[in-house]
């Protein structure tokens, strides 16, 4: 009887610990921010590779697909 009774009285402290963890973690996000004015401010996206033109996927402009018209090893 003294085993399921410490055991009980684990799973008691388990289980208010988590609940005290989900208030405060609620109380965390639902807290107001302090300064608002920053709410509309949109920072450009800092990504060096879109800049140059060389991001992945970009299409060539001067690029008209495979080669048209024969092998593609040239025979000499």
């Amino acid at each position: 009887m003294h085993r399921v009774r410490v055991g009980l009285i684990g799973l008691a402290w388990v289980f208010l610990l988590v609940a005290v963890a989900t208030v405060v973690l609620r109380a965390a996000e639902e807290r107001p921010a302090d300064n608002m004015s920053d709410v509309n401010v949109v920072e450009a996206p800092n990504d060096p590779l879109a800049d140059l033109g060389v991001a992945p996927g970009n299409p060539v402009s001067g690029d008209t697909g495979p080669a048209q018209g024969g092998n593609a090893t040239a025979a000499n």
